[in-house]
């Protein structure tokens, strides 16, 4: 499958009819990784959605990926969440389309918030790097409450609450646009 055949955009209010197909396809992969992904409703996906803060890809009429941004700390911190490719989907490149686009949206809505991404694939973390993200420790995110409510829904939360909120299975990345003036990743 040629990625090019699939449209990559943002989602927008006509496309809540894929949520639960994106929230079943979030549950699968999961399960088949072992590792944590916080779960989210079917109103806050919807929500992302009508609020033009999620990309969803579309192979004609099929579920091909999807991702959804949001802004914390008044809006000093953008995370970028729950990258999910359907496995149909997967190896032609697909993720990296649509990490790009979130990541161009965020830079977009907040040009000057710091963005940040909690993950534990490799895959992400190399899509997070080749945009400029870096390594960090959990304390150099956002303090806000709202966003470390939304990691009770992940198998680890136990783990990142032993830890005090320091550490976790999840690696932080961070883009800070202070740091990179001359910035090409601005389209998708």
């Amino acid at each position: 499958m040629d990625s090019k055949q699939i449209d990559v955009m943002v989602a927008d209010a006509s496309h809540e009819a894929y949520v639960d197909t994106i929230l079943e396809t979030i549950r699968e992969a999961a399960k088949v990784r072992g590792t944590g992904i916080a779960e989210r409703t079917h109103e806050y996906v919807a929500t992302k959605m009508k609020e033009g803060k999620a990309i969803i890809a579309l192979c004609g009429d099929e579920f091909a990926g999807f991702t959804y941004i949001e802004s914390w700390g008044n809006k000093e911190y953008v995370a970028t969440s729950g990258l999910i490719v359907h496995p149909k989907y997967r190896g032609c490149g697909l993720a990296k389309r649509i990490k790009h686009a979130s990541f161009t949206l965020a830079r977009l809505r907040w040009p000057k918030a710091k963005i940040f991404s909690l993950t534990s694939g490799a895959a992400v973390m190399k899509m997070n790097t080749e945009l400029g993200y870096v390594p960090v420790t959990f304390n150099e995110l956002t303090d806000d409450e709202a966003f470390w409510k939304g990691c009770e829904g992940c198998i680890n939360h136990e783990i990142l609450m032993a830890k005090n909120r320091k550490f976790c299975i999840c690696t932080a990345m961070l883009y800070d646009p202070a740091l990179h003036t001359d910035d090409e990743h601005t389209n998708f």
